[in-house]
This record gives C-alpha cells, sequence and structure tokens, in this order.
C-alpha cells in the first residue's frame, strides 16, 4: 500500500475537487432544465463558481508547495490566500448573476416549475455528493493547514445548505401552488452567497496580513519552548505569523554572556527540533542575546518569558 505524502494528498483532493465539481454542476444543471424553476438555476450558478474555485484552488496549491527560491526566500505559501480570495469574489459575482436572473424573471412575469420531483430528486443527489466531498475537503485541509481546501470545503458546505433550502422550499410550493417562492427563495440564495462571499475574502486578507497564531496556539508554543530551553537564562518577544500551512517563529533567547557559541547553539537546536516535532512546517528563527538584555531581574524562575 502506497503512503501518500502530504503535498501529494492535498494535491489529489484538490484535483478530485475539479472532477466532482463537474459532476455536481451537470446534475444541477439537469434539474433547472427539468423543471425551469429559478431557484434551482440560481443553485447551478452557484455550482460554476465550485469548478473555478477547485481549479484555482489546484493551481495554488501546486504554487504553494514548491520550495524557496532566490526570488521567494520564504517560500510560496501564500499562494493559496490569492486563490481563497479569487474564490470569494467568484461567490459575489454568482450571486449578482442569480439577482439578475431573479429580476428578469419578474419582468416576463415567466414563473413557474416543470417536472418539480423530478428535479428535486436530481439536485437533492447532487447535493449529498456536495455534502459528503465538503466535509473530506475541511477536515483534510484542517489537517494539511490548507487554506484553499478548508476555503473550498466551506465554500461547497454552503451549497449544500442553500440546496436544502432550495428544496424545502420549492417542495411548499409545488404543493401550495405559490410560484412566488421560487424566485423569492434566489433572492435568499443570493444573500446567503454574498455573506459567504465576505466571510471567504475576510479570513483570506486576514491570513495576507500576517495574522499570528490564536491565543491557544500561542501558549503552546510558549510551553515547548520552556520545556526545552535548560541552561537559558529568559525568553521574550515570542512573535507569530501564519502563511498557509506554514507557521514562523522567532523570538529572543537570553544566555550567560560567558557561555560559548557552541552551547548557546545546542540550546537553539533543542527548541528548534521540539518545535518542528510539535508543528508541522515550523520556520523557526531566534536571537540570542547576553543576560545584560535580560528584561526581567536575576533571579527570576528558570527560563520566564518577558
Amino acid at each position: 500500500m502506497t503512503i501518500l505524502s502530504p503535498k501529494q494528498s492535498v494535491a489529489r483532493l484538490a484535483a478530485g475537487s475539479i472532477f466532482v465539481g463537474l459532476g455536481v454542476m451537470g446534475l444541477k444543471f439537469l434539474a433547472w432544465w427539468l423543471t425551469g424553476s429559478v431557484a434551482l438555476y440560481s443553485d447551478a450558478l452557484e455550482s460554476i463558481v465550485n469548478v473555478i474555485a477547485a481549479l484555482a484552488a489546484f493551481w495554488a496549491i501546486k504554487v504553494s508547495h514548491r520550495p524557496a527560491d532566490s526570488g521567494h526566500q520564504y517560500g510560496h505559501h501564500k499562494a493559496e490566500y490569492f486563490s481563497a480570495v479569487l474564490e470569494g469574489v467568484l461567490i459575489v459575482l454568482a450571486a449578482v448573476l442569480i439577482l439578475v436572473e431573479v429580476w428578469r424573471v419578474w419582468q416576463t412575469r415567466t414563473v413557474g416549475i416543470e417536472a418539480p420531483w423530478e428535479g428535486l430528486a436530481v439536485n437533492g443527489f447532487a447535493a449529498v455528493i456536495n455534502a459528503g466531498w465538503a466535509t473530506i475537503l475541511i477536515r483534510s485541509g484542517r489537517r494539511a493547514r490548507s487554506p484553499a481546501l478548508v476555503a473550498d470545503g466551506h465554500h461547497i458546505m454552503t451549497d449544500v445548505f442553500t440546496s436544502a433550502g432550495v428544496i424545502v422550499g420549492l417542495v411548499g410550493a409545488v404543493l401550495t401552488g405559490w410560484m412566488f417562492l421560487d424566485p423569492l427563495l434566489a433572492v435568499i440564495v443570493a444573500l446567503n452567497i454574498l455573506w459567504q462571499g465576505w466571510k471567504v475574502i475576510g479570513s483570506s486578507l486576514d491570513g495576507l496580513m500576517d495574522r499570528a497564531v490564536d491565543m491557544e496556539e500561542h501558549v503552546r508554543i510558549r510551553d515547548i519552548i520552556s520545556a526545552n530551553s535548560a541552561g537559558a537564562l529568559e525568553v521574550h518577544d515570542l512573535k507569530t505569523r501564519i502563511a498557509g500551512r506554514a507557521t514562523f517563529i522567532e523570538f529572543h533567547l537570553v544566555v550567560d554572556a560567558d557561555m560559548t557559541v557552541g552551547d548557546s547553539h545546542a540550546i537553539c537546536d533543542r527548541i528548534e527540533a521540539a518545535l518542528r516535532e510539535s508543528i508541522p512546517s515550523v520556520r523557526v528563527i531566534i536571537h540570542v542575546e547576553p543576560d545584560d538584555e535580560a528584561k526581567l531581574p536575576k533571579g527570576t524562575a528558570a527560563v520566564p518569558f518577558a
């Protein structure tokens, strides 16, 4: 049995999203063709965005795994954020297209649904496929710390909830004869898509602005450093930032001014090894300082943080 590396696993999931997206898109357009429902049309339009977003995510993931080079010495990790931003923009575009179609329907007064049960069954099957695939993407993306996969998964899961709402609403429209529910549902779908697009863009821009790790992760990093810095006097100015799947950590390590370079380097190696073992794709920078740079008074507990 061949064991895939994290890079291969993420790339295969990204490629799989393209094929799943094409299949679901075909099913949703079939549902719209069977019924003529503007709500199902709006659901199908969003599936186009899913396919384009999957293509962008696949490209971004391939780029993000390239090794550092002379022009990008810290690597290409942030490429995935650009994919996520593009996905957010496409989500907003889909919402606008839906609202344009709703306006056309209201202007022409062509509200009606044909073969509703067949179309709803096809759309429901597409929603089930999306639900399973979105769950896989979100879980795998979090494990691999891939913003592109997580964003794609959340977008597809939003599509699932949208489809569920459309199906329930159209069932009500068919049973009651209130056909005005069809375009009304499309408007609700569009507003929901706009909200999701805003969240995807906001989260991605946060990553591009070098967001620090959350407080729980920050405390865990501090604990790892403290547990492996025997021989040092103090640690201060701990800073972190996240770039895609990579976590960058830097801090100042205070040692006795008479300590040899070799001994202080051994402490740094021990801390770096512990951080790499605990945090995937971590990058560590340690600035070693003599004891006159300490921020806490001498005699404080062993290796405190200032």
